[in-house]
C-alpha cells in the first residue's frame, strides 16, 4: 500500500502541473487522468492506452503529451518493479521536458528518477536528482514541489539511518505543506516522522505523529492511506504491551482493508494480529491470522506475478509490434530507396541518352558547319588562287609587253646607233677625202672634225644605256657569261651582247666602230676565252645562254 501511495501522490501532483499547458490540451489531460486511475488496477491495460496516446502525440508533434505519456509509463513500470525500464521512460521524458522548458515537469520527473536510483542502490545519483528538483522548485516558487522533494530526501536519510538529517528535511517538507495548507501532504509527513520515531523506539512520539496523520487523512477523505496509519498505530500498541488495544486497532484496519479490498493492508493486518495474539498468549488465533497473512502474501505474490506476466506480455507484444513496424518501415524505406534508385537510374539514362543524342546532333551540326566552312574556304582559296593566277597572267602579259616594248626599243636604239655610226662613217670617209685635198687652210680643221667623229664611235654613255636596257630584256645573261669565264673585258661583253641580239657582222662592226677583219679576230679570241672548240659556233653558244 505504501508503494501505491508513493505513486499516486507524485502522479497526482504531476497531473495538476499539466494544467498550465493550455486549454487546447483539455482532452489529453482527461485521458491521462483516466490512465492514472486505470493503472491502479489494470496496469497492463493502462500501459497499452498510454502507448497508443504516445504514438498519437508523436503524430501530432505534441511534446507535452509525449513526455506525459512517458512519465506515466515510467510510473507503471516502477509500480510493477521493472526499474530499468521505468528509468528509461523517465530519462526520455526528462529530455523532452527540458527541450520544452517545462520546469515543474522537469522537477517532478527528477523526483521520480531519484526514487528509481534509490531502489537501484545508487544513492548519490538519487540525491543529485532531488537537489536539481529543489533548485527548480525554488526558482518557480513551488511550495508543494519543494515539500514533496524535501520529504523524499528525508526518506532517503531515514533508510540510511541518518535520523537527524531525516528529521531536518521532513520538517522542511512539513513547513512547506503547512504554508499552503496541504492536508494530505502534511499527513504524509506526519506519517514519515512517526515511522522515524518508531525506528528509534520512541513510541510515544511515534504514536503522536501517527494520530495527527490519521486525523488529516480522514479530513481529506483518504481512506486507503488511513488504513496503513491505523495498522501502524496497532503496531505501536503491540510494541508497548497494549495487546488488547492493539488487536482492536489492527482489527479496525483489517475491516477497512477488507472493505477496500486492499490485499497489502489485509496481509499486514493479518500479520500484526497474529503477532498480537501470540504475545497475548492465544496461539490458535495467532496461528489462524498468521496463516491468513501467509495466504494474503501468496495472493499478493500471485496477483503481482500475474500483473508482471501480463505487463511483460504487453511489453513483448509492444516490442514485437514495434519490431514489425520497424521491419515494415525498413521494407518501405528499402522499397522507396529502390524505387527512387530505379527512377534516378532511368532519369540518368534518359539524361545520358539525351546528352548522347544532343552530342551526336551537335557533332553532326559541327561537322556540317565544318564541311560548309571548309567548302567556303576551298571556294574562297580557289577564287583567290584563280585571282592570283589571273593577276600573275596579267603581270606576265604586262611584263611580256614591257619586254617586247624594251626589245623593240633596244632594236630601235641599236638600229639608231647603227644608222648614226653609218652616217658618221660616211662623214668620216668624205672628210678623209677632203683632208687629202691640198688646200692647207682647211686641213687642220677637218682633221679636228675627223678626230671628234672617231671619239663619238666609242662614247660610253650609249653603251651604258644599251647595257641597262639589254639587262632588263636578257636577265642573268652577264652572270652566266661570268660562270664560263672571268677573263671577259668590257669590249668582249659588248660584242657578246650584240651577238645575242642576232645582229649581222657588218652591223656589229659598225656599232663597235671596227672593221670586219677586226671583228673576226675579236670573235676568235672570245671563243678561246670561253673554251669553245673550233667547230663550235659562237653565235649558237651565246643564244643558248
Amino acid at each position: 500500500m505504501k508503494y501505491l501511495f508513493n505513486i499516486l501522490v507524485p502522479l497526482t501532483f504531476f497531473l495538476f502541473s499539466l494544467s498550465g499547458l493550455g486549454q487546447t490540451q483539455e482532452n489529453d489531460r482527461a485521458e491521462l487522468a483516466y490512465t492514472q486511475r486505470l493503472s491502479q488496477q489494470f496496469p497492463d491495460s493502462a500501459f497499452l492506452l498510454l502507448k497508443e496516446m504516445y504514438s498519437q502525440s508523436i503524430a501530432k508533434k505534441d511534446k507535452a503529451g509525449m513526455a506525459s505519456c512517458l512519465f506515466q509509463m515510467g510510473q507503471i513500470c516502477y509500480y510493477l518493479g521493472n526499474y530499468p525500464q521505468a528509468l528509461d521512460f523517465h530519462l526520455q521524458a526528462d529530455k523532452i521536458f527540458r527541450e520544452a522548458g517545462h520546469r515543474d515537469q522537469i522537477a517532478a520527473n527528477l523526483d521520480e528518477m531519484g526514487i528509481l536510483y534509490y531502489y537501484n542502490r545508487q544513492l548519490p545519483l538519487a540525491r543529485k536528482q532531488y537537489d536539481e528538483a529543489l533548485s527548480l522548485y525554488r526558482e518557480a516558487g513551488n511550495s508543494e514541489g519543494l515539500a514533496n522533494t524535501y520529504g523524499k530526501i528525508g526518506h532517503l536519510y531515514e533508510k540510511q539511518k541518518k535520523y537527524d538529517s531525516a528529521f531536518f528535511y521532513q520538517r522542511q517538507a512539513l513547513q512547506q505543506y503547512q504554508r499552503i495548507a496541504h492536508k494530505q501532504g502534511m499527513a504524509k509527513i506526519y506519517e514519515n516522522m512517526g515511522s522515524i520515531y518508531e525506528d528509534l523506539e520512541r513510541f510515544d512520539s511515534s504514536r503522536y505523529y501517527f494520530i495527527n496523520a490519521l486525523q488529516l487523512y480522514e479530513q481529506s477523505g483518504e481512506q486507503v492511506a488511513s488504513i496503513e496509519v491505523i495498522n501502524n498505530l496497532g503496531d505501536i500498541l503491540r510494541k508497548t504491551g497494549h495487546y488488547q488495544e492493539a488487536i482492536v486497532q489492527t482489527g479496525k484496519a483489517l475491516a477497512l482493508a477488507t472493505q477496500t479490498n486492499d490485499l497489502y493492508e489485509k496481509g499486514a493486518a493479518y500479520r500484526d494480529l497474529g503477532k498480537a495474539y501470540h504475545l497475548f498468549g492465544k496461539e490458535d488465533s495467532a496461528y489462524y491470522y498468521l496463516e491468513l497473512s501467509r495466504r494474503a502474501t501468496l495472493d499478493i505474490y500471485s496477483r503481482e506475478n500475474n500483473r508482471q506476466t501480463a505487463f511483460l506480455s504487453v511489453l513483448f507484444d509492444i516490442d514485437k509490434k514495434n519490431d514489425e513496424i520497424v521491419r515494415l518501415a525498413n521494407a518501405r524505406k528499402i522499397t522507396i530507396i529502390t524505387t527512387t534508385a530505379v527512377i534516378i537510374v532511368v532519369l540518368l539514362l534518359a539524361v545520358l541518352a539525351a546528352v548522347i543524342i544532343s552530342r551526336q546532333r551537335l557533332k553532326i551540326r559541327n561537322e556540317r558547319l565544318t564541311s560548309e566552312r571548309d567548302r567556303q574556304i576551298y571556294i574562297t582559296q580557289r577564287e583567290l588562287m584563280q585571282a592570283e593566277l589571273q593577276n600573275r597572267q596579267l603581270q606576265e602579259e604586262k611584263l611580256m609587253q614591257e619586254l617586247e616594248v624594251r626589245r623593240k626599243g633596244l632594236t630601235s636604239s641599236t638600229l639608231h646607233v647603227i644608222q648614226k655610226n653609218q652616217l658618221l662613217e660616211n662623214l668620216r670617209d668624205r672628210l678623209a677625202i677632203l683632208v687629202k685635198d691640198d688646200k692647207r687652210d682647211q686641213k687642220k680643221q677637218l682633221q679636228q672634225l675627223i678626230q671628234q667623229i672617231n671619239l663619238n664611235f666609242n662614247h660610253d654613255q650609249y653603251w651604258n644605256e644599251f647595257r641597262e636596257t639589254f639587262g632588263q630584256v636578257h636577265q642573268q645573261f652577264f652572270d652566266n657569261l661570268k660562270n664560263h669565264s672571268d677573263e671577259l673585258t668590257g669590249n668582249d661583253l659588248r660584242l657578246l651582247s650584240l651577238i645575242k641580239l642576232n645582229l649581222a657582222s657588218g652591223d656589229i662592226a659598225t656599232l663597235l666602230g671596227i672593221s670586219q677583219d677586226s671583228l673576226r679576230v675579236s670573235r676568235y679570241r672570245l671563243k678561246k676565252k670561253l673554251s669553245l672548240n673550233n667547230g663550235e659556233s659562237l653565235s649558237a653558244f651565246v643564244q643558248s645562254l
